[in-house]
């Protein structure tokens, strides 16, 4: 899904782009940024729970101070490459990427290397917290600290990244690699992401008080069905149920009632089928 015009001006409540100063697009399903190259005075992002793959449109925004990126789709560090020549960028949440692998300190050393302007970056325990105002505002974010001796450190452990990724092909709205190494990240990840899914929307029900959901009903996706729109019908789940807790007993009625038709509308189409 691209980022469009019409929906930074909405969510950023903003008569320009170039007077967008903050903009919150947690969990909108948005594999797309183009747009981001037409914000030059943006200072915090939250692209949280996402598709994006590409930073490269954030290397226009120089005034950014506050980006998140938290479970996105980033598949390289070399994505770091868009983010080396912004000056005042001094918070970054990239953790839960395919590109932080399995070496935390191998990671976090690459990333403080190319980024030493960076103050705060990720934080694998924090827990965000948030309610529908602060969906439109911007969740509140707990990221760990940089210190001079980890800046030290970066410049032994870490690797120095002199060049963008490779250029990558669109296919049914899909980004997808076009080296296969790349191709193979995204593949060794695909179930690991699923199975987050899970845990995390189990979370969320338990919140609610609802029954957990079971793991072959949650993953009885059809073969024909792409990463992209299992990682949607995730998002979209996670999402409604977040803002039901903010609910009221009328509005969650309301829900009831509407989630009952649609059920009905369901139940009929497969009687017709058969």
């Amino acid at each position: 899904m691209r980022l469009t015009r019409a929906a930074v001006l909405a969510r950023a409540k903003a008569a320009a782009l170039d007077g967008v100063r903050r903009l919150n697009c947690w969990g909108s399903q948005l594999t797309d940024i183009s747009i981001c190259r037409d914000l030059p005075n943006i200072e915090v992002i939250t692209f949280s729970v996402n598709g994006i793959s590409d930073l490269e449109p954030l290397s226009q925004c120089q005034n950014l101070t506050e980006l998140y990126l938290r479970k996105n789709n980033i598949a390289s560090l070399n994505e770091l490459f868009y983010l080396k020549n912004l000056p005042r960028l001094r918070v970054l949440w990239l953790s839960e990427n395919p590109c932080c692998g399995s070496d935390p300190h191998g990671y976090r050393m690459t990333v403080l290397r190319n980024l030493p302007s960076l103050q705060k970056l990720d934080n694998q325990d924090a827990v965000f917290l948030g309610c529908w105002s602060s969906l439109q505002q911007g969740f509140v974010l707990a990221v760990a600290a940089v210190t001079e001796e980890e800046l030290s450190q970066a410049l032994v452990d870490g690797e120095e990244i002199t060049a963008p990724p490779a250029r990558r092909s669109v296919v049914n709205g899909c980004r997808e690699a076009t080296e296969s190494s790349a191709a193979e990240s995204t593949t060794e990840t695909e179930s690991e992401l699923l199975n987050f899914s899970l845990e995390e929307t189990n979370k969320i029900r338990e919140e609610l008080g609802m029954k957990p959901v079971p793991r072959d009903k949650f993953s009885s996706f059809s073969p024909r069905e792409t990463d992209c729109n299992r990682k949607k019908r995730n998002n979209v789940l996670n999402a409604i149920l977040l803002l039901m807790k903010e609910l009221d007993a009328e509005g969650l009625e309301i829900v009831q009632q509407t989630v009952g038709r649609r059920l009905q509308a369901f139940r009929k189409k497969e009687l017709q089928e058969e």
